[in-house]
């Protein structure tokens, strides 16, 4: 792909603007712990460096994503940004550990909270920053059509939400002066990291794997209804495999038998370049057609038909099951 189209300066762009975000995030968490000297947010700081490598590491994964396809990668470099999630979701862990130990070292070794307004305070405006932060990620991951921007976008996202609840704890360890509350609340973080690297490790080595998605199916089930001449009579063998924001979509398609070649060739990839556009999906669609062999008399809507066995009786209406099912027809 050439790296000057205005898709690739965008996710470059916003790549660049979460590390410089990220990183004034992250000294404003570390000031915030250093004056309080409070597990909690000691843990949300952590959180933040997690923020900041993944943010590095998405970098070179759209940079290495955008490379045109070549002879050894024919499918195109995108699936490294599923690697990128993966990679993620493995930090995120590693931080969930990072700070269930700082937790468990607080409650033996005890440390005093002090400045403790000052530091939430500070926090606070860190974390409400680090949710801007989050929506705008995943608002350009979805519209670039980029999982590795839509994870980073989720996990700063969820950094504002435990911001918002470590906040709202150690008001309570102020008012009521039980300090044993702050590590409680480093190790309430640490698992609800652990669960969302989970997460992220799962999605992410699903399509790596080439797990087919149902949603994607859906929507070109629901596309192709839209789209789809009257001379595709049916659809069968869909499959598809994500690579990056890129699809490649296979089908078999049947179209009437008495078509020649040429015309069965122009209406595939008429269909097809519709299908895409109309699905504002990246990617390739590639058709294997069938001839009806007068199966699909009954909702076939050609006419005049010159083999026509009986009249057509139904709607012709593909649904997910009849296009994932297995041939031959």
């Amino acid at each position: 792909m050439d790296s000057s189209l205005p898709s690739h300066r965008t996710r470059i762009r916003t790549v660049l603007i979460a590390i410089v975000v990220g990183c004034v995030i992250l000294g404003m968490k570390y000031y915030a712990f250093a004056v309080s000297q409070s597990a909690a947010l000691k843990s949300d700081a952590i959180e933040n460096v997690v923020n900041v490598v993944a943010a590095v590491f998405a970098l070179g994964a759209i940079l290495f994503a955008d490379k045109p396809a070549d002879r050894e990668h024919p499918y195109g470099h995108g699936k490294i940004e599923h690697f990128s999630a993966a990679f993620e979701g493995g930090m995120i862990s590693l931080a969930a550990v990072l700070i269930a130990y700082e937790a468990i070292r607080t409650v033996v070794e005890g440390t005093p909270l002090k400045n403790l307004t000052l530091g939430l305070g500070i926090n606070f405006a860190g974390g409400a920053v680090n949710g801007l932060l989050g929506l705008f990620l995943i608002r350009q991951g979805k519209r670039q059509n980029s999982r590795a921007l839509v994870a980073d976008g989720h996990h700063v996202l969820s950094d504002f939400y435990t911001t918002l609840g470590l906040g709202a704890g150690l008001i309570l360890v102020q008012l009521t002066g039980v300090t044993w509350l702050d590590p409680a609340m480093a190790l309430g973080v640490s698992a609800l990291l652990a669960v969302t690297g989970f997460r992220l490790v799962r999605s992410s080595s699903a399509a790596l794997l080439d797990a087919e998605d149902p949603r994607l199916l859906r929507r070109l089930v629901e596309v192709m209804n839209k789209v789809r001449p009257k001379d595709i009579v049916a659809i069968h063998e869909l499959r598809t495999l994500r690579s990056g924001r890129y699809a490649h979509v296979d089908i078999h398609m049947v179209i009437p038998e008495f078509y020649g070649i040429g015309q069965g060739h122009e209406l595939a990839d008429r269909f097809g370049t519709a299908v895409l556009q109309e699905a504002r999906l990246e990617g390739e669609l590639h058709t294997h057609v069938d001839p009806c062999l007068k199966a699909f008399c009954a909702q076939c809507e050609v006419d005049p038909c010159p083999v026509r066995q009986k009249p057509q009786e139904q709607e012709c209406r593909i649904t997910v099951e009849e296009a994932v099912a297995a041939g031959p027809i």
